[in-house]
């Protein structure tokens, strides 16, 4: 199992991101998916921390894989940081992506542009049988716009506004979006850890 890297996440979406940041890791990448694991992990963390090291270890446990989770999600300065480790779930478990974006504007209906600043983040935790666990961090910071806009990306991307891009993160391609997102940032410092050499320690 040393040459494979379990990506323990059911979002079709991260696993495709994770996918295209971390080729040029010299590991064979499996999702949860193509396991047949279905199995969840309560997500009891406080922090974006703290739960991806749960899902890490938890996971990395029932397989005896090398595993890595993330959790990510954003964060508006208006709303007190909400929805943070509630990004995925805002609102309501039921809701679309779709809907929690509607949520969000309707939560800042009334805030002008200036207070509606916002970050994407990201914390990766790769966890072994060792029992040692690694973690690092990606931060993007932008404004959420008034409208949705563009149809790239999942979750919050069409309300996400780059002020140094002129647009949404659901407008830019995948590859433009890797170079600058938080999960991208936090897979780069991920590949630089297996460059590293944790695999001996992991």
């Amino acid at each position: 199992m040393r040459d494979k890297l379990l990506l323990a996440t059911s979002n079709h979406g991260k696993v495709t991101e994770f996918t295209q940041l971390l080729q040029g890791v010299d590991l064979k990448l499996v999702s949860l998916a193509e396991l047949g694991i279905r199995d969840t992990v309560d997500e009891t963390g406080t922090t974006f921390l703290e739960n991806a090291i749960l899902k890490a270890t938890t996971y990395s446990t029932l397989t005896g894989m090398l595993t890595l989770s993330d959790d990510s999600g954003l964060e508006v300065d208006a709303l007190n940081g909400r929805p943070g480790i509630r990004s995925a779930r805002y609102g309501s478990a039921e809701l679309s992506d779709e809907q929690r974006v509607e949520l969000i504007l309707q939560e800042l209906n009334d805030i002008p542009w200036k207070g509606r600043t916002a970050r994407f983040r990201c914390v990766i935790a790769i966890a072994g049988l060792s029992g040692r666990t690694y973690t690092v961090e990606g931060v993007l910071e932008g404004v959420i716009q008034c409208q949705p806009e563009g149809s790239n990306g999942f979750g919050y991307d069409p309300i996400f506004y780059v002020p140094g891009k002129g647009c949404t993160t659901a407008q830019l391609s995948a590859t433009e979006k890797n170079v600058i997102s938080h999960r991208g940032k936090a897979a780069r410092r991920a590949a630089a850890l297996f460059e590293a050499g944790i695999l001996d320690l992991i």
